[in-house]
């Protein structure tokens, strides 16, 4: 039987820096480190934070990310929004790394802004003054801001839904309208556009909202075509909803 030793060298360093070495190496990037951004696609923007729920943050990702592998479109870049650059971790555990800090860096114009659902957007989050300033900025210029689940409430604290109609996670409806009772929120419905704002019921419909979109941007055989890659039966058709634009 044969033994393969490892080399020397790269023992004897892990040994002597030990494990902080290694965790220096998944620690926040680089001052003034960034993803490319193509200057010709749409920018989309995730607003994410500890507590984001997975399935908010990654069927819109998943939809408007595969846009790059369409011809003939204007496709989407796609990165995440964060208070920091350091690693945050979803409701269900998973740890993601910010592409950019909202409350630092200089960011790339923002078309379209994505807040998914995030564990404290029913309480702690509607306080954040900065993220609600934040949102409120990019509301000037973005052409779309769509929410999935309980991203509603972050609009609607922000002031951004108090003349439209929206809705959100089905459960929490009867909490939207508590806390905001000047809204006109809609129940029997998957998602909601109502001018720039698409708001959603979230959960796996978040994919509804998010191909819905890509209709309207791009036209239907290329939403079905993204469906398709997902093994999602996409008709606009057959899915409850609302449109007052």
């Amino acid at each position: 039987m044969k033994i393969r030793l490892l080399p020397i060298f790269p023992l004897i360093l892990i040994l002597l820096l030990g494990p902080a070495a290694c965790r220096e190496a998944v620690a926040e990037p680089a001052e003034g480190t960034f993803p490319k951004i193509d200057p010709d696609n749409y920018n989309v923007a995730f607003l994410v934070m500890d507590g984001t729920y997975n399935t908010e943050l990654t069927a819109p990702f998943d939809i408007f990310q595969h846009t790059k592998y369409r011809e003939g479109i204007r496709p989407m870049n796609t990165f995440l929004l964060a208070n920091t650059r350091n690693p945050i971790t979803t409701f269900e555990g998973i740890r993601l790394l910010p592409d950019f800090d909202y409350t630092k860096d200089e960011l790339p114009r923002i078309d379209i802004l994505v807040i998914p659902s995030a564990e404290h957007h029913l309480d702690s989050d509607l306080k954040d003054t900065v993220m609600l300033n934040f949102v409120r900025q990019v509301d000037k210029e973005a052409q779309y801001i769509t929410s999935h689940c309980d991203g509603a409430f972050v609009l609607a604290a922000a002031g951004l839904l108090d003349d439209k109609v929206s809705t959100t996670f089905p459960s929490d409806i009867d909490t939207y309208r508590e806390k905001f009772p000047q809204l006109d929120v809609r129940d029997s419905v998957l998602f909601v556009h109502d001018g720039k704002y698409i708001t959603s019921a979230g959960g796996a419909r978040s994919f509804d909202a998010a191909l819905y979109l890509c209709e309207r941007l791009y036209g239907p055989e290329i939403a079905r075509s993204l469906a398709g890659g997902l093994v999602i039966d996409w008709n606009l058709k057959k899915v409850p909803h609302l449109i007052l634009q």
